[in-house]
């Protein structure tokens, strides 16, 4: 084993430098990861136009790898061992916080980037905190004994399993969170990797009808979202969405209506308000939307929406979707689009937020490529 680890790390907005670390030593409660596959999604295109701290970070939140070698009380505490291809989720939480002991770890203060300067999640922890590896655009990870995993099924390949967040989060948001289930009727806004695994998952669930949103230059994906069980898509750029909305369920509306635009502002919102039945629907929002100030509040009352924040994912909704991948029931090669090298990680961020090479939806970051 070398005894250097070769990391992207972001210095500044729009500016990756490559630096190589020690290879940390390994407790026996901590492990190292050796990662396959970092997938990129849009928050990392956010956090790398707009970084919250001046602190280099090692991006990468959506992780697979091999265990490279593993204390004998990691290896007995988490079941695995060396050789393993596992799922390393984001999140590092403490494990003693009334969150955790509910198995909401998602919500943490110990794994929370925005509000504890001393938080650890994978993809935004400074790489000034020793020993450094705390994130995914690397060839090497470490895991301390806080770490959550999940084995990846046999017959599933890294690539495959590194869309496993996107497809967690639509597990938990749109079934978890928000209860579609049999002869549900939903609206997804956005056909990126979220809204088509939303999709996905809504589909699995036994929704009865599912209404994809994009724009003109989501036509190809909007295709892909047929292609994923989506009943009707519509290009809001050339006709009224909610006037077909209305016209696709017989001016009833849908049951729930989740926001997968990446931040789009308050028009998904509004739209999402209107596209709801009459009473009692649900509405799954995103955290872009900061500044709102003339909210439709009468109306959620009015029509007695729920409104659901997306927040990540928890431990049941990560086991389904590696469930889910390992089913082989839809063709998630049409989603796993891209792939790149280390060296090009600039270029694979850049591409997920529409400034690189086209077509991208999901890109696999390969750091030994």
């Amino acid at each position: 084993m070398t005894e250097t680890v070769l990391a992207a790390v972001r210095t500044a907005a729009h500016q990756t430098e490559f630096r190589e670390y020690p290879m940390p030593d390994i407790p026996e409660d901590g492990a190292l990861l050796r990662v396959e596959v970092a997938g990129i999604c849009g928050t990392d295109v956010k956090l790398y136009g707009k970084p919250p701290s001046d602190a280099p970070v090692i991006m990468g939140h959506e992780n697979i790898g091999y265990i490279a070698k593993a204390g004998k009380q990691f290896m007995a505490r988490k079941g695995v061992k060396e050789g393993d291809l596992v799922f390393v989720e984001h999140y590092v939480p403490c494990f003693q916080c009334e969150w955790c002991h509910k198995g909401e770890y998602r919500l943490c203060q110990g794994t929370d980037w925005r509000k504890n300067p001393d938080a650890i999640r994978y993809g935004y922890t400074s790489a000034l905190k020793a020993p450094h590896l705390w994130g995914g655009f690397a060839q090497y990870m470490y895991l301390p004994w806080n770490a959550v995993l999940h084995k990846v099924p046999a017959g599933v390949s890294p690539e495959l399993a590194g869309v496993v967040t996107p497809m967690a989060n639509g597990i938990q948001w749109a079934l978890l969170d928000c209860g579609v289930g049999y002869n549900s009727t939903v609206l997804i806004q956005g056909p990126g990797q979220q809204g088509l695994s939303q999709t996905i998952a809504c589909k699995q669930a036994g929704a009865s009808l599912i209404i994809v949103t994009g724009t003109a230059k989501d036509k190809a994906r909007l295709d892909v979202a047929k292609k994923l069980g989506a009943d009707h898509v519509i290009n809001v750029s050339e006709e009224d969405p909610l006037a077909r909305i209305k016209d696709i369920t017989g001016g009833l509306g849908v049951d729930v209506a989740l926001d997968c635009t990446a931040g789009a502002g308050t028009i998904p919102v509004l739209l999402g308000i209107e596209a709801l039945k009459r009473k009692g629907g649900t509405l799954l929002i995103q955290g872009e939307v900061n500044d709102f100030p003339n909210f439709p509040l009468g109306k959620i009352a009015n029509k007695y929406i729920t409104v659901k924040a997306a927040r990540g994912h928890n431990y049941l909704s990560c086991e389904l979707a590696l469930q889910q991948l390992a089913s082989d029931r839809f063709p998630l090669n049409l989603i796993t689009t891209h792939r790149f090298g280390l060296k090009d990680t600039d270029l694979a961020i850049k591409s997920v937020g529409g400034m690189g090479e086209e077509g991208v939806i999901h890109v696999s970051l390969l750091p030994w490529a």
